[in-house]
């Protein structure tokens, strides 16, 4: 059954601020209680635990809804990326009040959800045209390659098995990986999934350990 899963958010955990107005505009929209995750604490920090459990609780066919679109990113580059990420998993979202208001219930919501998928393919595009156009320009001056990956195969597996537990943090998880936020979502969804960035990094793996297991008994025969 769909679910309706609410998220809320203050800036301040001293008690000046409360997230009241939020649960009572998110039950009189229809989520329950209980299915309402909340934070206390700045938007600009990574670490929102309520957030990580909000994400990991949605599943396809469920609607997140929120107050306003600026409790739910900390910035425009994630909540482009969250919001892109929740299409990708077939979630929709209602925002309630605000001049983002958004309900993928309707014709407008719709077009302004894929507006967000558009601007985050966008995105994706510059940073590839950018990492083209330094790779021709270091191979130009006699030197090649480029960054080296800060995902492996190892860390793509053991990402996936945490990301399947609901406890995991993900800050956490990110710090001893040594990647960012957006460099695990891009590999492994919020339910452990593993992504086509994933899967390319595995499958290049497993092709390099085959050729080096074939110049072996090749050198045996």
């Amino acid at each position: 059954m769909d679910e309706l899963i609410g998220y809320a958010r203050v800036s301040k955990s001293d008690g000046s601020q409360v997230v009241d107005l939020q649960h009572d505009a998110l039950m009189e929209a229809g989520v329950r209680s209980e299915m309402i995750y909340q934070d206390h604490l700045t938007g600009s920090r990574d670490d929102r635990p309520g957030l990580e459990q909000c994400l990991k609780a949605l599943r396809s066919g469920d609607t997140l809804v929120v107050w306003k679109l600026d409790r739910l990113g900390r910035n425009l580059r994630h909540l482009v990326d969250t919001v892109d990420d929740l299409a990708r998993r077939g979630i929709g979202l209602r925002v309630l009040t605000g001049h983002g208001a958004i309900d993928t219930t309707t014709a407008q919501g719709r077009l302004m959800f894929g507006l967000f998928a558009t601007l985050a393919e966008y995105e994706r595009e510059l940073i590839r045209e950018r990492t083209i156009a330094g790779l021709a320009s270091a191979r130009a001056r006699g030197r090649v390659g480029g960054r080296k990956p800060t995902m492996t195969a190892a860390k793509v597996r053991l990402a996936a098995s945490a990301m399947g537990q609901p406890e995991t943090s993900v800050a956490d998880l990110c710090r001893e990986l040594g990647v960012s936020r957006q460099t695990l979502y891009r590999h492994v969804g919020p339910d452990g999934t593993i992504r086509s960035d994933g899967r390319k990094i595995i499958g290049a793996s497993h092709g390099t350990a085959t050729k080096h297991d074939g110049r072996i008994r090749e050198s045996m025969s």
